[in-house]
């Protein structure tokens, strides 16, 4: 293909804020209001799910549905990060919501733990792909001194449906206004509604202008980022700020091959590569470890009725919610380098889970955009894929089912688990303190150059 000069980067990041950013972030972000919902909800119902009037499960087999349904996650991570490296941003997201639909729907008239198990992968095969496509689409498209706050509020919000499912389960799973078959079901449909829903809202989103014109589509791209400009202007934004003399030669591909990205990826950037998978692994343990088994715990160590875990895990999620939203700001203006060190080692560092997730949650958010961010543009969604898959297998998929074995033994080999997360969270502070990159405020081409630059 001939070579293109350009000026989408430029024009994409001068736009102020709009009600087109917000429809973008709604849209978009919700994937992770359903992945946060999907978590508690089954993490609250691990009690319930053992009474042989719903489907008599051990706790060795919740903790291995847990694992399942982040097996899937990986699995749709690499696959369809690759396809929306490869086919472009919008067709993806689509038909990952599609995939996670069906899931959920399916999870519902699950017979047994075979059945439930499978199920379960299926989701996650959905929601493991969601993340790809979605960090890369918000990543391309907002203005680049709000990306920071931004993607930390859009991953923060994981913690709003882990409030929703909390909030939830006090109804469904209490017992007392549904049997015990019965509410358990209601409470993975809740997922496949909203869903359906914001499959229609992504009709609204245009594909990222930066992919198509890597990929050739320059009239395609400059059509896109004109409309762009128009519903900016028409909605609030008013005259627009003059356009950046700043212009990027490109050498579009229609596919950028395997080897070419990770020859960037283990050779110019492998101290990047490095740092992104210790952030990844260490948040990943920390919370699929305690989110995942936490209505175990409650029961079997302190008691708790399985119909009131959901009261114990809603304090929690709006700990977990409230951190990225009154923190996010300080990514953007402080910096990211002491920003992500700080909420890491504080999260390692406290004792209270309140106050520890209030910090974990910003952490755990600030991995994402640190991948999604500081690769080349043509790798953007891979790279949010292999290090999510990687961060996951090693830190999240033996977490839960570590954890559920753990509880079989004990009280205090529970908190030797614990304090394991604790050491995790601390030494990814470390790696990042002396490893970050400083992003904040900078242009994703000044961050990472593409590859066909």
């Amino acid at each position: 293909m001939s070579t293109i000069e350009t000026d989408i980067p430029a024009r994409l990041d001068r736009l102020p804020w709009s009600r087109f950013h917000l429809l973008l972030v709604v849209a978009l972000g919700i994937t992770w209001v359903l992945d946060g919902l999907e978590v508690t909800i089954v993490g609250s119902m691990g009690p319930m799910l053992q009474n042989k009037q719903a489907l008599g499960l051990t706790a060795t087999q919740i903790g291995t549905l847990a694992s399942a349904y982040v097996a899937g996650a990986v699995a749709g991570a690499l696959l369809f990060g690759w396809l929306t490296d490869r086919f472009g941003r919008r067709l993806i997201f689509n038909i990952t919501l599609g995939v996670y639909v069906v899931g959920v729907l399916l999870s519902a008239c699950s017979w047994n733990a075979w059945s439930l198990g499978a199920f379960r992968v299926l989701t996650g095969l959905g929601i493991g792909g969601e993340y790809a496509a979605i960090n890369s689409a918000i990543d391309e498209m907002i203005p680049a001194r709000l990306r920071g706050r931004i993607d930390l509020i859009v991953n923060g919000s994981y913690w709003g449906g882990a409030a929703l499912g909390a909030a939830a389960t006090l109804l469904l799973l209490s017992g007392s206004l549904l049997p015990p078959d019965i509410g358990w079901r209601l409470g993975f449909g809740v997922g496949g509604i909203l869903g359906l829903g914001v499959l229609m809202l992504r009709r609204f989103v245009p594909e990222s202008p930066r992919w198509l014109v890597t990929h050739g589509r320059e009239q395609q791209a400059e059509a896109t980022v004109a409309e762009v400009e128009r519903r900016v202007s028409e909605s609030g934004g008013g005259k627009l700020p003059p356009i950046p003399p700043d212009k990027l030669t490109i050498h579009p591909r229609k596919v950028f091959g395997f080897g070419l990205i990770f020859r960037a990826m283990l050779g110019q950037y492998r101290a990047r590569a490095f740092l992104v998978l210790t952030l990844m692994i260490a948040q990943a343990f920390l919370f699929n470890a305690v989110f995942f088994t936490y209505g175990l715990v409650l029961t079997s160590a302190y008691h708790v009725k399985p119909g009131l875990i959901g009261a114990f895990i809603l304090p929690l999620a709006l700990g977990n919610l409230l951190g990225p939203i009154l923190l996010g700001h300080l990514f953007d203006t402080v910096g990211r380098r002491r920003m992500i060190a700080g909420t890491y080692c504080g999260a390692g560092l406290l004792l209270a889970w309140i106050a520890i997730f209030f910090v974990a949650s910003a952490a755990a958010s600030s991995a994402y955009l640190t991948v999604s961010e500081i690769f080349p543009l043509e790798t953007r969604a891979l790279a949010i894929a292999l290090f999510y898959a990687l961060g996951t297998l090693i830190g999240g998929v033996a977490a839960p089912a570590l954890f559920g074995h753990l509880i079989g033994a004990g009280v205090r080999e529970v908190a030797w688990g614990y304090a394991a997360a604790a050491v995790l969270m601390l030494f990814a502070g470390v790696v990042e303190a002396f490893m970050g990159i400083d992003a904040e405020g900078k242009s994703l081409e000044d961050i990472a150059e593409p590859l066909s630059a």
